[in-house]
């Protein structure tokens, strides 16, 4: 039998599969890349079992527990196990701490299986603790620069083309902005910063020691940087990016319209993905409607309301750069150009893409000298 293990480290670096057996409560609240939830007890037998142990002790919530997982129902629980272990020899299962039940999972899977299959030592709560110290270690050790700009110039566009980019939009699956939402659903809190302590865990694995994020505030989305992170980029030097108004538009165009469009069609069909898209988009003008103003609010849905007519009849997508347009020159510049003010100190750059590419890439290398 391969041994248990606290490698925590290599656990993450090699992506090895996970065995999660907590209750499917416990696991929605934040879990790990690779990990698969197949508890040992659902949410009701955990639920009841915790109120037996406060009540009764250790040894009666263990009796309870053989008692509501037996028969047909262990059977089953124990061959989705052996299933997992067959198909993943490299894997370890856990529990929250590492104790009791993946003990009695290791024990079954044995007995009624044949199968010998470690354990993560310490659990969950370890792996977690292990990966909140990675991240405040990477903020306190590491060199860190953050791309900024006006709405729309590209920012992500510029750290898929670094190589020590940390992209904390793609962790958050949000685009950062009052429009930023996807289609699909943005990760737990906790498994966005767990997300985000790997990356950086395996980039410094890599041998890179700085690196490059795009200016955020504190909340992507409904997914908030980690407090020590986000205090950090309150200093770190920033590059400005810059672009012709029209290149802006289309890039929006883009992203919010064209491609949002197509994953929401992607994940319902086109007939209930296109009417779900134009709903989303309305929804997000909607949620900044009071900062906008009323009169503006409305003028600016009504060329959005148009340019959706025609995207549902035709699938043309022009009418949308109206009040695109209106949106970054009216709303969304004026908050940039106050900010750019503010921030100017700690600019020590600025150009278009090309540009600012190569003045990151130059600017990592002489780090790395």
């Amino acid at each position: 039998m391969r041994a248990n293990s606290a490698d925590y480290r290599a656990i993450f670096l090699n992506d090895i599969p996970l065995m999660d057996v907590r209750a499917p409560v416990e696991h929605g609240k934040g879990a790990f890349p690779h990990s698969v939830n197949l508890p040992l007890m659902n949410d009701i037998e955990r639920q009841k079992v915790g109120t037996c142990y406060k009540q009764q002790g250790q040894d009666a919530a263990i009796a309870l527990g053989h008692q509501l997982v037996r028969g047909t129902l262990k059977a089953e629980r124990i061959a989705a196990w052996a299933a997992f272990a067959r198909a993943n020899p490299e894997g370890y299962l856990f529990c929250f701490r590492g104790g009791l039940r993946s003990q009695i999972t290791q024990q079954w899977l044995r007995e009624e299986a044949g199968i010998d299959y470690p354990r993560v030592l310490g659990g969950y709560k370890a792996m977690r603790h292990f990966l909140i110290e990675t991240l405040e270690a990477a903020v306190t050790e590491c060199d860190f620069v953050i791309v900024g700009g006006m709405t729309g110039t590209g920012k992500t566009e510029v750290l898929a083309q670094l190589d020590n980019a940390v992209d904390l939009e793609r962790h958050a699956n949000h685009r950062g902005s009052s429009f930023g939402r996807h289609a699909s659903e943005q990760p737990a809190q906790i498994d966005f910063e767990n997300r985000l302590a790997i990356d950086l865990l395996k980039q410094r694995a890599a041998g890179r020691s700085a690196f490059v994020l795009e200016d955020e505030s504190r909340l992507i989305g409904r997914c908030s940087l980690p407090l020590p992170l986000h205090l950090g980029m309150q200093d770190y030097p920033l590059v400005w990016l810059e672009d012709s108004l029209e290149g802006r538009i289309e890039r929006i165009l883009g992203d919010y319209v064209i491609d949002l469009s197509a994953e929401f069609v992607a994940l319902h069909g086109e007939e209930a993905g296109l009417p779900a898209f134009a709903e989303r988009l309305r929804q997000s003008l909607g949620n900044i409607q009071k900062r906008l103003g009323g009169e503006r609010y409305q003028r600016l849905a009504a060329l959005m309301d148009a340019a959706l007519e025609e995207q549902l009849r035709s699938a043309a997508v022009d009418g949308h750069r109206a009040w695109i347009e209106g949106l970054l020159v009216e709303y969304y510049d004026p908050m940039y150009v106050y900010q750019r003010e503010s921030k100017a100190p700690r600019i020590e750059f600025s150009g278009d893409q090309a540009a600012v590419l190569d003045y990151l890439r130059q600017r990592n290398a002489r780090r790395n000298a």
